[in-house]
């Protein structure tokens, strides 16, 4: 053989080699999305939804916060399976045109606030509101894993539940005669 067919040759055993060589041996995380109620294990986190709540306000009188658009809570449980301490990270939150909407970080008068910054004890677990102001529609809250490398969604429909108050029944009275 002449020298440049083996450098030719030997370039290429290279080059297969260097491509192989590159490959991830990691198996990626396929990112799935919930329905709400569901249990999700997301590396040493697990996460559960239960519900969500839109606000046109929080609080009363001179402390009372008013929303950009309106404020959307998602009442949630986190639980850390691990031996060691782990950080929560935060949520966010995207509507069907691929719009994400952050966390919001300062949860003054949220009833039940979950917290900002979220740093969870060997087996310990933290249940509360997230807090969102954002505009109503169909969301898919984003969790991810304590490392931020196994992301999944749960799927929140757009529901206005109200609740329906107690009122005396006035209809039917017969007159005192």
């Amino acid at each position: 053989m002449r020298p440049v067919r083996i450098l030719r040759l030997l370039a290429v055993l290279l080059s297969a080699a260097f491509l192989v060589s590159c490959g991830d041996g990691e198996q990626t995380f396929p990112v799935r999305t919930y329905t709400m109620g569901e249990r999700i294990a997301l590396g040493q986190l697990n996460y559960q939804i239960f519900e969500t709540q839109w606000l046109t306000h929080i609080g009363d009188g001179p402390d009372q916060r008013v929303p950009k658009n309106r404020f959307f809570l998602v009442r949630l449980s986190v639980t850390n399976s691990s031996g060691k301490d782990v950080i929560v990270p935060n949520f966010t939150i995207e509507n069907d045109n691929g719009t994400s909407y952050p966390e919001m970080s300062e949860g003054d008068g949220v009833p039940q606030y979950i917290g900002y910054l979220r740093n969870l004890k060997t087996t310990g677990s933290v249940t509360g509101n997230a807090l969102f102001d954002v505009p109503p529609r169909h969301y898919k809250l984003k969790i991810q894993d304590e490392t931020g490398e196994k992301t999944a969604y749960v799927d929140i429909p757009l529901s206005f539940a109200s609740e329906t108050p107690d009122v005396p029944d006035v209809g039917n009275r017969e007159k005192k005669k």
